[in-house]
């Protein structure tokens, strides 16, 4: 492990995909565990991602953007029915009941009209939505997702070991058929003196999220110590954990407020994949990690993890719905 910025460590995480070499998995372990109880955010190495592919996604994806508006919306989200999935415009996407400077596309595991999930009719399960224009992202982004997702099963035996368990313990109980979405955005300039943000203040709602972006910078985290910058780093991945590993842990693991403002001159992209649990797994804290007590006011939106309780779909839907007041609407009811 090396510094990384002032304050967000640099782990190598290329001992996690080997089951031997048990001192280095071990030590990459307390790293995560470390990070995982004070910022919540850690860039890794040895993620397995080819550089390659990173170009190639964001080749056709600043392609993508570059469409005019009406071919853009042509796979607009509306269009995706029940999975959700598609494009939306700057503005389409909410923050804390407020519209975000920019604009993206949705994606999620791709799932055939036979799948169970999909003859049921359960959100955000289904087919993603392509453009015609640009045939060479649809390649890119399953590629991207394999290689991500990939990356965040060893993660996750990281997290376990971090926290004494089996490393195969979240596989075998929330993520061995993982919820898995996968974001594009693109975040034109806005003036440094601005009062909107490309996305503003909140936390994720799953387990993981590992962020690419390109060398604008421009991600933010609130940590104990205030508010720090987390510019890119060549060659790594910014990983944070979400909600669920907050509540799965007792709020020994805390999901990390962050926010996002493009205030160079230029385009800034990111693409974040969230590794979540089984949309389907009951969510209770692990064995000896028994819930907090209510941490609502210490909680950016006031509200507590630790009063949840259901299936991660219960609570992924109660959180997108409040993204998109649209998919209450005519997806969920």
């Amino acid at each position: 492990m090396s510094p990384a910025s002032k304050s967000l460590p640099v782990i190598d995480i290329a001992p996690l995909f080997s089951s031997v070499g048990g001192d280095a998995r071990s030590a990459v372990a307390q790293a995560i565990g470390e990070a995982c109880r004070d910022s919540g955010f850690f860039y890794v190495t040895g993620h397995r991602i080819a550089p390659a592919l990173l170009i190639r996604l964001d080749a056709a994806s600043r392609k993508f953007f570059a469409l005019p508006e009406a071919q853009k919306l042509e796979i607009r989200m509306g269009r995706g029915g029940r999975a959700w999935r598609g494009y939306f415009p700057v503005g389409g996407e909410l923050t804390s009941g407020q519209p975000d400077v920019k604009e993206g596309l949705y994606f999620g595991a791709e799932l055939k009209p036979d799948h169970p999930r999909v003859r049921a009719g359960v959100p955000l399960h289904g087919a993603n939505l392509f453009p015609l224009q640009v045939p060479e992202l649809r390649s890119a982004v399953l590629d991207y997702m394999d290689a991500a997702t990939a990356a965040a099963h060893a993660l996750m035996e990281g997290v376990a070991l971090s926290l004494k368990l089996e490393p195969d313990y979240f596989r075998a109980h929330y993520t061995g058929d993982p919820t898995v979405l996968f974001r594009i955005f693109h975040y034109p300039p806005v003036p440094a003196t601005a009062d909107s943000w490309g996305v503003g203040e909140h936390s994720d709602y799953g387990l993981l999220t590992l962020l690419a972006q390109d060398d604008l910078g421009g991600l933010q985290v609130k940590t104990a110590r205030g508010w720090i910058d987390a510019p890119p780093i060549e060659g790594t991945l910014v990983c944070n954990i979400g909600d669920m590993l907050d509540r799965l842990t007792g709020g020994r693991y805390r999901s990390t407020p962050h926010r996002a403002k493009n205030v160079s001159a230029r385009d800034r992209l990111s693409f974040p994949l969230f590794f979540d649990p089984d949309f389907e797994a009951q969510i209770r804290p692990l064995p000896g990690y028994e819930a907090i007590a209510d941490d609502s006011d210490s909680r950016w939106d006031k509200a507590s993890v630790h009063a949840f309780s259901g299936t991660y779909g219960d609570y992924l839907l109660s959180k997108v719905s409040k993204v998109f007041p649209d998919l209450k609407r005519e997806v969920i009811t």
